[in-house]
């Protein structure tokens, strides 16, 4: 494997109540269309202050082109790539999703130690070290929660979610959610937004990692 940089530790997470309530205040539930009491109560039976835990939205109920323009940063919304269009189709992918409209994504880690790898290299690392790779509709959940997750130079993959061909193959695009520079198609005035693209999977970046957790759950 190439060498990587020393992990960055990310800030733990709101409670999730609070969570919860961070939601509310964007409207998510409004766009899931789920009672904002109904939120609050899943928060509240989950329990956990311990800073670790995620709440997120199934994404067949909320796709990551709905969750993407709440995001913000240096006041400036997030977005998706003008050339993935087809965004949405990219869907869990060797995942086990719960059942139910919200669930929980246990400990959450940016994977800094990855970076300079390739999605075909970390993926098996990832499941030899019982861990599961983040979606992207979760990463930009994270987001919204904690958005100091996402730091320059420590930016991060979410190779849960792959695009599946007509042919059955797999695209060899994976999403990955980092800092715009506002070069290019992104436009000058995007500079500093977060931003959702792609990757090829063989390829390697130094300034991503791979977003992953120790599994999911629900109430």
């Amino acid at each position: 494997m190439p060498d990587t940089p020393p992990t960055v530790t990310a800030p733990p997470l709101p409670p999730l109540t609070a969570q919860a309530e961070r939601l509310i205040e964007l409207g998510v539930h409004e766009l899931v269309r789920i009672p904002a009491d109904e939120l609050r109560a899943f928060a509240e039976g989950a329990g956990s202050e311990s800073g670790d835990a995620l709440l997120a939205v199934h994404p067949d109920r909320l796709p990551a082109s709905a969750l993407a323009p709440l995001l913000r940063r240096d006041d400036k919304p997030g977005f998706v790539v003008v050339d993935m269009t087809d965004v949405d189709q990219f869907a869990p992918s060797g995942v086990e999703l719960p059942g139910t409209p919200l669930y929980l994504v246990t400990a959450p880690d940016r994977g800094d130690h990855m970076a300079n790898w390739s999605p075909d290299e970390a993926l098996p690392a990832l499941t030899e070290d019982g861990r599961t790779p983040l979606l992207l509709t979760e990463g930009i959940h994270w987001l919204l929660q904690q958005l100091a997750v996402l730091d320059r130079n420590h930016c991060f993959m979410t190779i849960g979610s792959r695009l599946r061909k007509a042919n059955g193959e797999l695209d060899a695009r994976t999403p990955a959610i980092w800092i715009s520079n506002g070069t290019g198609r992104d436009g000058r005035e995007r500079r500093g937004a977060p931003k959702i693209g792609w990757c090829w999977w063989g390829n390697r970046h130094t300034w991503l990692g791979f977003a992953s957790a120790v599994g999911r759950t629900a109430l």
